[in-house]
């Protein structure tokens, strides 16, 4: 086997690094990494971490417990092993690529440091446009609260169908605008459908008939599907995967106080009841829409494309990040998945790939479970304002009063979450706790769902459709969900309110299907690998055309 030349071009060392391939056992020390498997890394190698980071909130504040902070915080990798870093080496064409250094070195303070810049200039930013995107689906609730379908003459199955609608567009949207996406870049593909959506948005003040209500939601739902597998897909190329589920608990924490905030916006704007003569659920629609198309245009000025590219007239020339931040935000996430190396991030899917995301069915229990899970809730979300308006509650009322339900749902969010990372492994557990509990309370999971569909994908070509994948299962979800209540259940929908009971305890049953599939999945494949010889398994690693998670080296999380 011939030698391996890796060259060191941001760190420390500036050399080109030769690794004989037939390397002595004398020249070597082995470590554990993964499952079953060791690396083994040349003597003179630099030196590694000693612990892997800890896996809770809020440990890039903190820092690690009982750490020295200025210790290398630099975790073993692939790129260690001289064998198997040619099986993982970012291709040419990698956007960050001029920052990749297998040899660099950085302390945990330095990490901490660059993980919280990370999350104020895109975490930060990526929650605000979330924040937009569910002001402008959501206000629907509050706009029928206010009795919007009493003043245009629309029956409660005309807002069910308008629903239903929005959702079967926004589900059909969901892997054409990542397609877009993958081709654009997420930084230029992202504030193009938010400007579109800010117009549609706006146009619903001037709904006057069922036909301009329809079209409205349909193209409501066409520009804004996708965007939540997008900025998944936008994060990942920043955070590692322990990072990516705390980060989506972020960003439906901004969801939630979305949601919040609306209803203290929608308490004042619909006070302009009557200016001009218009409602004030027109005035709602108008002025939220314009706020979408205020923060759309910041987006395109303030979205970097990748962690090597935030140079800008308007980022600044340096742009955010310092040579040796470059490298160490480059490199961590490599580290961590060197999967991410494997395409440029403005690099579109050919058929083929394609074709291949959509067969990939060791993914398909995770989307079988986004098609059913949020049907016990999504009912009582929509129609909660109703619920409430026909119990005698004012619209102010109404809408004042879901603010409990949301607050305790962002606090549920963040714990369930914690829970997740803290105990890796527990995902299908967490989601059948989350079902038990929907019976008299919803604890969402969702942010850990959809770290579970990234972290299963294990490739950039997989991820780019799995996320999307995902959504257009939960908008199924939704759309069943949305024609559970019926007008003639009202108003306190004891049917459809027993067919919700039943589709929890279904869900309980799934979640422990999938967990048995994934444990089964990674029993098949640790018989298979340790059958092979070592020499075996490194040429595997430089042979296999096996991509993503369909490789034999790969164990699934559950």
């Amino acid at each position: 086997m011939s030698d391996i030349i890796i060259e060191s071009k941001g760190g420390q060392l500036s050399e080109k690094f030769i690794v004989k391939s037939d390397y002595d056992e004398d020249d070597t020390k082995s470590i554990e990494y993964g499952d079953n498997e060791k690396l083994n890394i040349p003597k003179d190698w630099p030196t590694l971490a000693a612990h892997p980071p800890k896996k809770y909130y809020f440990w890039h504040i903190h820092g690690p417990a009982n750490v020295d902070l200025d210790g290398i915080a630099t975790q073993p990798s692939v790129f260690d092993d001289p064998i198997k870093a040619k099986a993982y080496q970012p291709i040419p064409e990698y956007e960050n690529i001029h920052r990749f250094d297998p040899l660099a070195r950085w302390t945990w303070r330095e990490e901490v440091k660059i993980v919280r810049k990370i999350d104020l200039r895109i975490m930060l930013w990526v929650a605000i446009m979330f924040m937009s995107l569910q002001l402008d689906r959501g206000n629907i609730s509050q706009a029928v609260a206010d009795n919007m379908l009493t003043d245009l003459g629309f029956s409660t199955d005309v807002y069910n169908n308008a629903n239903s609608i929005f959702r079967a567009v926004f589900l059909v949207a969901e892997v054409p605008s990542q397609l877009i996406s993958k081709k654009l870049g997420p930084d230029t593909w992202i504030p193009i459908q938010m400007l579109c959506w800010s117009g549609v948005a706006m146009s619903q003040y001037a709904i006057s008939s069922t036909g301009s209500f329809y079209v409205t939601r349909a193209l409501l739902g066409a520009f804004e599907g996708g965007f939540i597998a997008d900025v998944c897909l936008y994060l990942s190329y920043f955070y590692t995967t322990i990072e990516l589920p705390v980060r989506f608990a972020y960003f439906y924490v901004a969801f939630t106080l979305a949601q919040i905030s609306a209803a203290f916006m929608g308490f004042g704007i619909l006070h302009m009841a009557g200016v001009h003569g218009k409602e004030g659920w027109r005035w709602m629609f108008l002025i939220e829409g314009a706020i979408t198309g205020f923060i759309g245009l910041w987006a395109a000025l303030l979205m970097p494309p990748a962690p090597t590219k935030t140079a800008s007239w308007f980022r600044g020339k340096k742009g955010w990040f310092t040579p040796r931040e470059e490298v160490i935000m480059v490199n961590r996430v490599l580290r961590d998945d060197p999967s991410k190396g494997g395409m440029h991030n403005r690099q579109a899917l050919n058929w083929k790939e394609i074709w291949k995301s959509f067969t990939d069915f060791d993914l398909w229990p995770i989307y079988a479970i986004g098609m059913v899970w949020w049907i016990p809730v999504s009912p009582v979300d929509s129609y909660m304002t109703l619920t409430l308006r026909s119990l005698g509650f004012s619209t102010f009322q109404s809408i004042l009063m879901v603010l409990p339900q949301q607050i305790l749902s962002l606090l549920t969010l963040l714990l369930i979450t914690y829970v997740g990372q803290r105990w890796s492994n527990s995902r299908c557990y967490l989601g059948m706790f989350s079902q038990a509990w929907v019976l008299s309370w919803f604890p969402s999971s969702v942010a850990i769902q959809l770290g579970w569909t990234s972290r299963n994908s294990n490739s950039i070509r997989t991820r780019t459709l799995s996320a999307a994948l995902y959504n257009m299962f939960g908008q199924i979800s939704v759309i069943i969900g949305a024609n559970i209540y019926r007008a003639d259940d009202k108003p306190l929908y004891h049917r459809g309110n027993q067919v919700l009971i039943g589709v929890a305890s279904m869900n309980i049953v799934l979640y422990g299907l999938a967990k048995l599939y994934y444990v089964f999945r990674n029993k098949q494949r640790d018989a298979k690998w340790n059958s092979l010889t070592v020499e075996q398994q490194n040429e595997y690693r430089l042979t296999t055309k096996d991509e993503g998670s369909r490789r034999l080296d790969f164990r699934f999380g559950h």
